[in-house]
């Protein structure tokens, strides 16, 4: 069985719920990067160990939060080494608004996954965007390059909606499944 790590930052607990919603599905280990932007003490040895690595951060001011980014910057030791080439890569957001420039959190993600060598893995599940479609449908957002979640700014990770939580599920499932088929 492929060993999935997710890797995240959550500031308010919606990516946090998200990264669990993530992990369930793929069978995978969590890995939180803390308020100051660290892993815990052999989180780095975790990610080496990993088939796959699954990024999460929610999306502020367009991008990833500063904590994220500090232990991107951080994985530049790694990066010098391409110790993480040809790893399963895969990544998931969060933000108040529709739009909330997810795609930009997801693209950065992709670029750091690319700049280690590594391969990524899409949604692979269909957007939810027929006439008959409900927010709380899975892939309500439409996202094909990661998982994407909304939630209202005034709303705790305890709203999140169950379709976006579906959705990040499956993502999970499906990342792991990938990363199963790359060990045969």
């Amino acid at each position: 069985m492929a060993e999935v790590v997710v890797v995240y930052h959550s500031g308010y607990g919606h990516t946090q719920r998200m990264a669990q919603a993530v992990a369930e599905g793929a069978g995978a280990e969590l890995l939180v990067i803390d308020a100051d932007g660290q892993l815990p003490e052999g989180g780095w040895d975790t990610l080496l160990a990993a088939d796959a690595i699954i990024m999460g951060s929610p999306t502020y001011m367009g991008n990833v939060s500063w904590q994220f980014k500090r232990f991107a910057d951080a994985s530049s030791r790694i990066w010098q080494n391409q110790a993480w080439k040809d790893k399963l890569f895969a990544g998931f957001t969060n933000s108040a608004a529709m739009d909330g420039d997810k795609l930009s959190t997801l693209n950065y993600l992709f670029t750091l996954a690319m700049q280690h060598g590594g391969i990524w893995v899409s949604l692979g599940v269909l957007p939810s965007n027929s006439k008959a479609a409900q927010r709380n449908d899975a892939n309500y957002l439409g996202a094909y390059s990661g998982a994407m979640a909304q939630t209202p700014s005034d709303a705790g990770a305890g709203e999140m909606l169950p379709g976006d939580l579906e959705t990040a599920r499956n993502f999970g499932k499906r990342v792991a499944g990938v990363a199963g088929k790359f060990q045969r």
